[in-house]
Parts: structure tokens; sequence; C-alpha cells
């Protein structure tokens, strides 16, 4: 059974950093694409990045460079880094795995969510 458990999540202030982690336990498969996304309140699931099994970044359009997204793959972990947070980046974020088509919304593993509020 896969599963995939966020990190690092928390109340912060406008302008600080956040590193969040998904960490991937069970069988995917080798080097699996992951991604993150986020949902607000009453909002829509939204695409925040992606990284493929060779490395490749795909990133929101609102994203412009305030979020990193890395992998560890020696530790099945991915990670998001958020800096120059502003309160409108206040989301549930949560990561997936293994890509089953469209890497900007086709997974086959989801995570739970690190919760990310952001104090104006």
């Amino acid at each position: 059974q896969v599963q995939l458990v966020e990190s690092g999540g928390g109340l912060v202030q406008a302008g600080d950093t956040l590193r969040l982690s998904c960490a991937v336990s069970g069988r995917t498969v080798s080097r699996p694409a992951m991604a993150w996304f986020r949902q607000a309140p009453g909002k829509e699931r939204e695409f925040v990045a992606a990284i493929s099994s060779g490395g490749y970044v795909y990133a929101g359009d609102f994203v412009k460079g305030r979020f990193t997204i890395s992998r560890d793959d020696g530790k099945n972990t991915v990670f998001l880094t958020l800096n120059s947070l502003k309160p409108e980046d206040t989301a549930l974020y949560f990561c997936a795995a293994e890509s089953s088509g469209n890497i900007y919304n086709s997974y086959k593993y989801w995570g739970q969510g690190t919760q990310v509020t952001v104090a104006s």
C-alpha cells in the first residue's frame, strides 16, 4: 500500500519561508513523477508544481519563481520550498505521486495534506 505523508506546514508571517516535505512509502514505479497541489477554502484544487522522474520541473503560472520543488530519491521524499509567502498562499497543500497521464492533474496516489496559513 502506497502512502504519502506531508509535513512542514504551519502559521507564518507574510514574507516568510516554509519547506514542505512529502514522504512516500510503499511500492511505486521507480522515480515516479511527483507533484504538489493546494486548495484554499471554497476554491478548487490548484496545481502548484511537479517534478518528473528525470528532474524536469513544471510550475503553475502563479508560482513565478517563489516556490521550488525538489526530490531526494534516496529518501523517497519530495520537497516544496515556499518563499516570500503571501496571505493568498493560505491553503491545504498536498502531494501526489505517480502520474497516470496529465502531469498537471492526474496522479495515482494522493496525500492528506499539510495546512499553510500566512498572516498579513
